[in-house]
């Protein structure tokens, strides 16, 4: 493995076990390919691809670390919070991300009902089939059927047109709190980070609030470097992990060949001067026997 501060870590993407297009085993195989020499799945709200990855991983010779997003609700916005290292058995996680997950089919109806209104029929049953788990139907399971029907030439432009608030197919939908989420990592004795801030809506003292409640919840890194972010986001976050004391994180937010800018392993090293969120969790990596 290099060291440390230019460690090829991509601990942020998503297999089919929740919104992304791979199985855990492809990933794997994709992140080894690509040069990742330090990974972690992070599926949304679930922990069932964590023993196929790790495995799958472990048979290449790359190191893991566990790994989920946690959606929450700060602000009146949506929010995730990364969660890395953890005790992918500890209860409270297991059920504090299954409550977590609870409601998604109520608002995905609800989503389908407004697509209806509009003409789009049969959303509901067409976003089922690009879901492997259906307590995990998302937005980005309609955005992919919606591409199929031809409503939309991509699935960028179905967020614009019918999924982002306001438009037809959206429905809120509350999540847990900021600090259940960092409490459910913690306990289960990983690190929480707040993943890709680049992309909240916030303005400057929302988000400042964001990282200060953050914090005192016990939270410890942000992603610095990832998919979603701008070079002026690198540096503007950077600054961020210094002015808060946090670690910083690294990772593509990978969900699918087609559909993602960024493939795994592809992303700008961490800056120098920052501290890696793996260097604090170096006895939380599962390594190659």
């Amino acid at each position: 493995m290099s060291p440390v501060n230019i460690l090829n870590a991509d601990l942020h993407c998503h297999s089919r076990v929740s919104d992304g297009t791979l199985a855990p085993e492809e990933l794997a195989a994709r992140a080894q390919a690509n040069g990742v020499e330090l990974w972690a799945l992070t599926d949304h709200d679930e922990l069932g691809g964590q023993q196929r990855a790790r495995e799958a991983a472990l048979a290449l010779g790359l190191p893991y670390l566990t790994g989920t997003e946690i959606s929450v609700t700060f602000a009146g916005e949506t929010v995730h919070i990364v969660g890395l290292g953890f005790d992918a058995d500890n209860a409270a996680l297991v059920e504090g991300l299954r409550r977590t997950r609870g409601g998604r089919e109520s608002r995905a109806r609800e989503m389908a009902e407004g697509l209806a209104r509009v003409g789009i029929a049969g959303a509901y049953e067409g976003a089922l089939k690009y879901v492997g788990n259906p307590d995990l139907i998302s937005r980005t399971h309609f955005a992919r059927y919606l591409v199929e029907v031809g409503a939309c030439r991509d699935t960028q432009e179905v967020f614009r047109k019918y999924l982002t608030e306001g438009k037809p197919g959206y429905v809120a939908h509350r999540w847990a709190a900021l600090g259940e989420a960092v409490r459910w990592i913690h306990d289960a004795g990983g690190i929480a980070v707040i993943a890709h801030p680049g992309r909240y809506k916030f303005t400057a003292n929302e988000e400042y609030a964001l990282f200060s409640e953050f914090k005192e919840h016990g939270g410890r890194g942000v992603e610095v470097v990832t998919g979603s972010h701008s070079s002026h986001d690198f540096v503007k976050y950077a600054d961020t992990a210094r002015e808060f004391g946090l670690l910083a994180s690294r990772g593509s937010d990978f969900h699918s060949p087609d559909e993602s800018h960024t493939d795994l392993g592809t992303l700008p090293l961490l800056a120098s001067g920052l501290s890696p969120v793996w260097e604090a969790l170096a006895e939380r990596i599962h390594r190659p026997s």
